[in-house]
Formats: C-alpha cells, structure tokens, sequence
C-alpha cells in the first residue's frame, strides 16, 4: 500500500531584506524533476538581474538536489534542502532569489537569511498530507438511495451522483479504509449494490502544522 507522504499545498512568494540584499523567496509544488527545471528557468527568467538564483528540490521518488548558484559553498542550496529534510516535505522545489545590497553578510549571515527565506516560503506555501486513496464506483436504486446517502457523505468524498435508471455514484475514500467502506454499501443495499475501485490517488488534507 502506498504510504503518506507530506507535500505543500500551494505556489508562493515572500520577501525580506538583510542588510541591503533583498532576499525573494518561492515554494512550488513538484511532480518531477523535468517540472522542478521548469519552475527554475522561469524564475531565473524573470529575475535575470538577480546575484544568485539558489534552490533546492526534494521528490517523493527519492531525488534531490540543491545549487549554491554561486554563492559560497554550502551557504545556500545546502540551507534551503536542510528546510526541506527538517520539515519533511516531498514533491516540492524552493528557489531563492538574491539582489546583492553591497555589504557582505558573511557565511553564517548567508546560512541564516537563505534558510530564513526558504522557511517563510514553505510555510507560506502551506503543508498537506498526501493520503492514498480509491476511487470506487457503484449505484443503488431509488428505493435505497435513502439508506446510503447519510452513510456516503459521512465516510467519504463524493466526486458525482447521477440519477439515472438509477442512482450512480463515484466517491473517494481513503485506502485503509475502502474495504470496510465497501462492505457497508453492500450490506445497506441487501446485497443489490456492487462497489468496486476504479482507480487510485492521492488526496491532500492540510495538516495543520505550519
């Protein structure tokens, strides 16, 4: 069964100055590292004046990368992955943006502010649990539509209801608990309802926690 995993809900920006460098921060949400790639010549097309355009990106299928983009070594990229691993975010790319102000912030002073930017961004951007779930179809006719209705809005997502010869639905529900959901619409039908997954996917609930 696939597992959980945490992500961010949201593209955002956010902004701040040290010392005259103005520090511009942006969390995207990343399916892939083609799409990370995209994001980052976006960004460094439009702020192609910029000093440094640093970034990090972690993917649920285990790929990561970071780019110092020419500041010094491990005082940026390294900062904006650390942000990333101590929260536990996947599927996610932050790139910060650099105007130098023209005093020098020296190597903690750069660890600081880049790991400042990249914080204020994710929490932005927001978090959500990433939840597996099934997507199951099935229908009931008219004369039971009642007895299952309370029931399938409580205990999942309804994606459509047709009412049709009769009454079809698709709903959402998450993975643990989609067979037990199943074996409660057909004992509410009389055996007459066949539940069944048509596909699965990830369903994000914010958690709350940033």
């Amino acid at each position: 069964m696939p597992k959980p995993y945490k992500t961010v809900l949201r593209p955002s920006v956010t902004e701040f100055t040290e010392k005259k460098s103005r520090f511009i921060g942006r969390c995207f949400p990343v399916s892939s590292e083609e799409e990370a790639m995209e994001r980052l010549a976006e960004i460094r097309k439009l702020h192609y004046d910029a000093t440094h355009n640093c970034w990090a990106y972690s993917l649920k299928a285990g790929r990561q990368r970071f780019s110092d983009d020419g500041e010094p070594g491990g005082t940026a990229g390294m900062p904006i992955m650390d942000t990333l691993i101590r929260r536990e975010i996947k599927d996610a790319l932050i790139i910060v943006t650099r105007y130098f102000g023209g005093i020098l912030l020296g190597s903690g002073g750069l660890v600081r502010a880049y790991s400042k930017s990249a914080g204020d961004a994710l929490s932005a951007a927001g978090t959500g649990i990433m939840t597996p779930c099934l997507v199951i179809g099935f229908e009931t006719d008219y004369g039971r539509y009642g007895q299952i209705e309370g029931f399938v809005k409580a205990n999942s997502a309804v994606d459509s209801v047709e009412f049709l010869e009769n009454v079809r639905f698709r709903v959402t529900v998450p993975q643990e608990r989609a067979e037990a959901f199943m074996r409660e619409i057909v004992e509410r039908t009389d055996g007459r309802s066949s539940p069944a997954a048509v596909s699965e996917r990830f369903v994000a609930v914010a958690d709350g926690g940033e």
